[in-house]
């Protein structure tokens, strides 16, 4: 058949057949005889034969035609003699070398004004190689223009992404808890003044929640003010835990629930102190990360049990052994005592630990603010403080002391100061004292010293010095 070839029928190989030639390789890629194809001793480029012996692509002064010429083969090698070396044995092949950047290359040109320009917003989001860092930084010292850029970039970069704690809000939960509420109001909703002890409970158990053992046992130093001196001490993250849940114990007994540690009656009317030691003592609730639970529970307990107690409960009497409060009082006092060593144990594992919130702690520095004259007059009994310059009737006004508190959670608050019986007055003002409403409270916890307090003053030193005692002498263990 001498027709054309039916598609897909493959060519005759046939070494008269015209051949599309091989891609040529670069010069630079062949290293020497080594390779498969060589250069002869002309220079020419003679290309490595194919594959089985058949045919070779046509050299370049080849023509195609009706009858080439057959091409003479190359003269077989001579056979290695034996003192010829072996390729084996040649000298080994040197390696090509990785090329090099041009910007690190030796000797090479630093980048131009443009390219290291150009450079200064991957600069800013920390994104550059340190090779470009280095090239940029070392540009900046150099060239005013581009360090003012560069200042501005860094600058927007701060507002894309500000730095925050990775703590959560102390206001979420309060957040979250009204946003739900106000979509579906609880059937039997926790009393504003129980709020402040429910939050700062929750805190509490948040910040234990990731506690390892490590953390359980670290050492924490109570402290509190006693007469004219401070006083404190030593314990761990669990016997602070143990120590509030005997203490929170005075309000439940007076909820009619029971007590965490069974008692005798004349610790039961030591009040915080006996109530305390008589727990550490106890073995029914080791000083470990086992006293969370029922510290947690005992805190849920009187939470239910406040909200279901109805609105006279509000004004039933707890008693703390030489004083009494209110149920609502002695809950403000328990998220106090609450906050206070939650931030001693924050501060044992150094860990940051917020304030309450400014309503809650208004709510607090209040109650410190109505104890303050009680207690000014019982140091005085006891000697502690100046006697009385102006005895009045019970509901008179007499001398009195403003108190300032500024920040969140601040007011003002007017001190009667010869009787708790007198009627604070702006009129019989004799002394005024500012300060930070954290502050206050810390005084009032025992943890700064009257003296050390960052307070201003104006008026009646004395005054002054027998409130800011009494202030401090607010804390016990």
């Amino acid at each position: 058949m001498t027709g054309p070839m039916e598609q897909g029928e493959p060519a005759p190989d046939d070494e008269n057949t015209p051949r599309i030639p091989s891609p040529r390789a670069a010069g630079d890629d062949l290293a020497g005889d080594d390779l498969a194809g060589g250069r002869s001793g002309s220079g020419r480029f003679v290309p490595a034969p194919r594959e089985g012996g058949r045919g070779a692509p046509a050299s370049p002064d080849r023509r195609a035609g009706p009858n080439p010429e057959p091409e003479t083969p190359p003269p077989p090698d001579p056979e290695p003699s034996s003192t010829s070396t072996s390729p084996s044995s040649a000298e080994p092949e040197a390696s090509v070398p990785e090329p090099v950047p041009p910007d690190l290359a030796p000797g090479a040109e630093p980048p131009s004004h443009t390219v290291l320009k150009s450079l200064l917003g991957a600069w800013a989001l920390a994104a550059c190689s340190t090779e470009e860092t280095d090239a940029v930084e070392a540009h900046l010292t150099e060239c005013a223009p581009c360090a003012d850029e560069a200042l501005r970039l860094r600058d927007a970069v701060g507002l894309l992404h500000t730095e925050r704690s990775l703590d959560l809000d102390p206001m979420l939960r309060t957040r979250v808890l009204e946003n739900c509420l106000g979509r579906r109001p609880a059937r039997i909703p926790v009393p504003g003044w129980a709020a402040p002890y429910d939050a700062e409970a929750a805190r509490l158990d948040a910040l234990l929640n990731d506690f390892g053992d490590a953390e359980w046992h670290a050492p924490v130093r109570l402290k509190w003010f006693e007469e004219e001196r401070r006083a404190s001490r030593r314990t761990t993250v669990a016997g602070v835990i143990g120590h509030l849940m005997a203490v929170d114990a005075l309000v439940a007994t007076a909820l009619g629930l029971d007590e965490p540690v069974p008692l005798d009656p004349e610790e039961a009317a030591g009040g915080p102190t006996a109530r305390t030691e008589a727990l550490w003592r106890a073995g029914r609730y080791p000083l470990t990360r086992t006293v969370r639970e029922p510290w947690r529970e005992q805190s849920h307990t009187l939470i239910r049990t406040v909200s279901f107690a109805g609105r006279g409960a509000a004004e039933l009497a707890v008693s703390y052994g030489e004083f009494a409060l209110s149920l609502q009082d002695a809950m403000l006092d328990r998220a106090f005592e609450c906050w206070i060593h939650a931030g001693d144990i924050a501060e044992a594992v150094d860990y940051p630990y917020d304030p309450p919130s400014g309503t809650h702690l208004h709510g607090m520095i209040d109650l410190a603010a109505r104890i303050l004259p009680a207690t000014l007059a019982g140091r005085r009994r006891a000697g502690l403080a100046s006697p009385p310059r102006g005895l009045v009737t019970a509901g008179s006004p007499g001398r009195s002391l403003r108190l300032e508190i500024e920040g969140v959670g601040g007011g003002n608050w007017l001190i009667a100061l010869d009787s708790p019986a007198a009627l604070a007055s702006a009129d019989h003002e004799v002394a005024h004292v500012a300060l930070d409403g954290v502050e206050f409270c810390k005084l009032a916890a025992g943890h700064v010293s009257p003296q050390e307090a960052a307070v201003g003053q104006l008026g009646d030193r004395e005054a002054i010095s027998d409130v800011l005692f009494a202030a401090a002498s607010l804390s016990r263990l």
